[in-house]
């Protein structure tokens, strides 16, 4: 299966004919839905018609509308397509305090190697000692280990005066690349049966999207990898350049226990790994992204 991510940043009218999305514009494009991961709408004078998102629901696409900031505010999801959904739903809610404090520091740990392979990457500051803040992580993360690696890797990586609540191209590309990979995964969980806002750790009233809050924190580390390797030296808003490298980070290459595939790939792995924990209570069935770069996937032939 080759997945592809659709951007559409000008006037357009989507509508489905038969087992293809059509984009008519300029020049018509026609795409097979079953090869379809996502489809991002980012302009105001985007128009789709009622088939196109039944196919959405249909094929498990995930469809991303923009706000008047440009960045992701909302995600069409599959209405529990899932025919075990009500077990899955039990079983979230039977996971019992150990397993979910030991899958939770599971994500801490993988999330802090991942900073490190990304200050490496990047050849700034000390990656060993992010490595021994995950060596140190304990069951639920007690001791706060994913703080305070955070606030040892963002100086390192953007700068020393760097702060995610300012408003400047590097929090927007953050925010923006978090936005789509967040979504792709709120996409997996509803297809394996999983109700997204019951999280492992993430338990918020408000949140819709607990779980997929937890699932990627393994995979932030290459949103930060992207943003400071094409970080610009002037500051400047988003293009639709920008956004579309940014939702190219689904089919980047990462490393998963059953080899090296792409990050939309990857995600369908772990969300399956998941619902293994869930079905075993075992936490060490938790399979998690480990980021090698930012090559672009080749699928094989």
């Amino acid at each position: 299966m080759v997945w592809r991510s659709i951007v559409i940043n000008h006037p357009a009218r989507l509508h489905r004919d038969h087992f293809s999305l059509v984009v008519e514009q300029d020049e018509p494009a026609r795409i097979p839905l079953e090869d379809i991961a996502v489809i991002v709408l980012n302009n105001r004078q985007i128009t789709l018609t009622h088939p196109v998102l039944s196919a959405c629901a249909e094929y498990g696409i995930g469809l991303y509308a923009t706000g008047e900031n440009h960045l992701p505010s909302g995600v069409f999801l599959p209405f529990l397509s899932h025919r075990r959904a009500t077990r899955m739903f039990r079983l979230q809610l039977a996971l019992g305090k150990p397993a979910a404090k030991q899958t939770w520091s599971a994500v801490v740990q993988r999330k802090i190697l991942n900073q490190a392979a990304c200050l490496k990457l990047m050849q700034v500051g000390d990656h060993e000692r992010l490595s021994s803040y995950a060596r140190r992580v304990r069951s639920g993360d007690a001791g706060n280990m994913e703080a305070q690696a955070s606030a040892y890797y963002f100086p390192q990586l953007f700068g020393r005066n760097f702060h995610r609540s300012r408003e400047c191209w590097v929090n927007a590309a953050l925010n923006y690349g978090y936005a789509v990979i967040r979504g792709a995964i709120a996409r997996s969980l509803v297809a394996h049966g999983l109700l997204p806002s019951v999280g492992v750790f993430h338990s918020s009233e408000q949140n819709a999207f607990n779980l997929a809050d937890d699932m990627i924190e393994a995979y932030r580390p290459l949103i930060d990898l992207h943003v400071a390797k094409h970080r610009p030296s002037e500051d400047r808003e988003l293009t639709a350049r920008d956004k579309a490298d940014l939702v190219g980070l689904l089919h980047v290459d990462v490393g998963m226990p059953r080899g090296v595939t792409s990050v939309i790939a990857s995600i369908e792995q772990a969300t399956e790994s998941l619902v293994r924990v869930y079905e075993s209570g075992v936490a060490a069935a938790l399979e998690l992204p480990v980021v090698i770069g930012l090559r672009r996937h080749r699928a094989e032939m």
